[in-house]
């Protein structure tokens, strides 16, 4: 019985690993985001992603104009953001996303100003 235990658990281990290692996210490529801040702003911005082992890299274009992006990527899990300056003054913009499958993630923002809200985005 216990030998039975122990391999049903390997098995469990095991095919849980191959699911893990089956979605390496890569969000390389055109996405486009629906932003809802808590203030009730709301924007619909697109990000142009390519990322290379888990450096993110790309562009924003949206209501604050064209932004360069940096991130990370670890697991189902990035941040990324860009810096945008507004009458004189700099505002930070950090997304912190969760991964969700190949054409769909989802998160938070936070803005230096304060400001934050919630996302979802899609491939196009």
């Amino acid at each position: 019985m216990a030998k039975r235990v122990y391999s049903m658990t390997f098995i469990a281990l095991f095919l849980s690993f191959l699911g893990a290692a089956s979605f390496a996210a890569n969000l390389s490529g055109t996405w486009v985001f629906s932003v809802d801040l808590d203030g009730g702003g709301h924007g619909d911005p697109t990000f142009v992603f390519k990322q290379d082992g888990d450096k993110l890299t790309g562009t924003y274009d949206g209501p604050v104009g064209h932004q360069d992006v940096t991130g990370t990527v670890t697991g189902n899990k990035a941040v990324f953001g860009f810096q945008a300056s507004e009458d004189g003054e700099t505002v930070k913009a950090t997304y912190t996303a969760t991964i969700e499958s190949q054409t769909k993630m989802s998160g938070t923002i936070e803005f230096s100003s304060g400001e934050k809200g919630k996302w979802t985005a899609t491939r196009k």
